[in-house]
Parts: C-alpha cells; sequence; structure tokens
C-alpha cells in the first residue's frame, strides 16, 4: 500500500510537465513593424517551396554522376489581420511552413514619472534569424547582440495568429 501511495504523486507530475511544456524554434523574421499608435497590420505574402533531388554515380577510377531535381512551391499572398495592433509585429516563419504573428506593446517599467513615464519600448530584434520560445499565447523572442552570438537580448511578445502554409500545389 505504501509504494502506491509513493508511486501517485510521481505521476502527477509528469502528467502536469508534459502539458505545460515550452516548445523552441529557430525562426525567420518575415515581415516587422513598430508604431506607438493603432495601425492595422497586413501578414505579407510568402512563398513556400520543397525539392526533392536523386543522383547516381558509376565508375571505377573516376565517377560519372547523373541527377535531377524537382522543386514545386505555393504562394500566399498578403492578408490583413482583423487585429487593430499598437507597438512591434512581427510576421515569423516556422521551420513547418506556417506563419505566426506576434505582437508587443509598451512594457510597465516604474520610474516614478506617472503614467505616461513608466513604460518603456519593446526590445526588438534587428536581425532575420532568431529563436522563439512559445508558451500558450506567448512567444519569448531570442536573437544574438555580440559578435561571438554568445550574448544574446529577448522579449516576451503576444502571440495573436497562427496562419497554416500554403497548400500544396500538387
Amino acid at each position: 500500500m505504501r509504494r502506491i501511495a509513493l508511486a501517485i504523486p510521481f505521476v502527477l507530475v509528469l502528467s502536469v510537465s508534459a502539458h505545460g511544456e515550452k516548445q523552441k524554434f529557430n525562426v525567420k523574421v518575415l515581415n516587422r513593424q513598430d508604431n506607438q499608435t493603432d495601425y492595422t497590420y497586413v501578414v505579407p505574402g510568402h512563398f513556400y517551396s520543397q525539392t526533392n533531388s536523386t543522383a547516381d554515380c558509376s565508375g571505377i577510377l573516376s565517377a560519372n554522376c547523373t541527377g535531377s531535381s524537382t522543386t514545386s512551391g505555393s504562394t500566399t499572398p498578403a492578408h490583413e489581420v482583423s487585429y487593430r495592433v499598437r507597438g512591434a509585429t512581427f510576421s515569423l516563419l516556422l521551420p513547418d511552413g506556417r506563419v505566426v504573428v506576434v505582437n508587443c506593446e509598451s512594457k510597465f517599467a516604474e520610474h516614478m514619472a506617472g503614467a505616461a513615464g513608466n513604460h518603456r519600448d519593446c526590445r526588438i530584434p534587428l536581425v532575420d534569424d532568431i529563436e522563439v520560445e512559445f508558451n500558450g499565447d506567448k512567444a519569448k523572442l531570442i536573437w544574438p547582440v555580440s559578435v561571438d552570438g554568445k550574448k544574446t537580448q529577448s522579449e516576451t511578445y503576444k502571440v495573436l495568429a497562427v496562419l497554416n502554409k500554403p497548400k500544396d500545389p500538387s
């Protein structure tokens, strides 16, 4: 009976950890926009492609190779997202072809300066290849800020939309 009582908390810990798992991806910034007044964000069009290649080589003292490659792709035209936003907004391309739209308004930062002075602008990556850690509807953007890539900076954004990748034309 004592062994069963010890196993139950262990099972509960495992199930909670599995559901609260964060996901990290290397992504590409497709578009960025920053404005302190309200604006309508337009998601840019993007192209998704996939290439399949084959090669055959034969020979004894030298190689004789032939190969072929086929590329198929599809495009998604620019379209308006129905969010009125303020601050920094990004379209991020996930490795699987989906696009995530994220936004960050100014953050609270106590400066004893009253309501208007107690905010700071969101940090914005200037590079196009960044890492993102998703946790629920939050996206922590992480990017290098040193030449060796060891020093990074980050900011947490809110996920506004996850757009499906373009449909395969085949």
